[in-house]
């Protein structure tokens, strides 16, 4: 696992921020007018502040102080809010029934994946997307561990209603459509 000072040396590094990721700004209809939102995992917080933008009181926690203050210099810019908080999810995993909508982006810890399902609001909608091990790049981690094995995003959530899922592993032409990743939206109906 990689240490909150090399995540902090890392973010130190970029200046851009980065784009919300595909999953969520392909879906943002389905996003709720209002609600509590949380970008787990959140780095600079490109997905927190588009979740601010759509009118959610949105969250983000992250491993890394450097990436959290980023955040926050942005949100101001962009005259928004983002409530951020220090905190090692998987120390520190959500309460139950807080959250209207969870983002996680390239992020996989599975022993959080019960806390994030009871962690959703009834209704509430998870937005997925990471790193698989099938892939045609080597982008994302080289650690098998922090990759998904076919369809198991599917499995580790089968508890929620599954709205979208998409992984297309190397089938076809692999160089086009969406590759490397697996995403998911899933609603949480109890």
């Amino acid at each position: 696992m990689t240490s909150a000072t090399e995540w902090n040396n890392r973010y130190l590094s970029i200046i851009n921020s980065p784009s919300p990721c595909e999953i969520l700004s392909s879906h943002a209809y389905l996003l709720p007018t209002t609600g509590k939102s949380l970008d787990i995992a959140s780095g600079l917080g490109a997905n927190a502040l588009f979740l601010a933008q759509h009118g959610l009181d949105s969250h983000a926690w992250d491993y890394s102080d450097v990436a959290l203050a980023k955040l926050q210099l942005i949100a101001q810019q962009q005259q928004l809010t983002v409530h951020t908080a220090l905190r090692d999810v998987v120390s520190h995993p959500p309460e139950t029934e807080t959250f209207d909508v969870i983002l996680v982006a390239h992020f996989l810890e599975r022993a959080i994946t019960e806390d994030l399902i009871h962690a959703l609001k009834p209704n509430g909608l998870l937005f997925y997307q990471t790193f698989t091990r099938c892939c045609v790049t080597d982008t994302g981690p080289k650690n098998p561990t922090y990759r998904l094995a076919e369809n198991e995003l599917l499995q580790l959530f089968n508890s929620l209603q599954i709205i979208f899922y998409r992984e297309e592993g190397q089938l076809g032409d692999v160089h086009q459509g969406f590759r490397d990743k697996a995403q998911l939206i899933a609603r949480r109906v109890k």
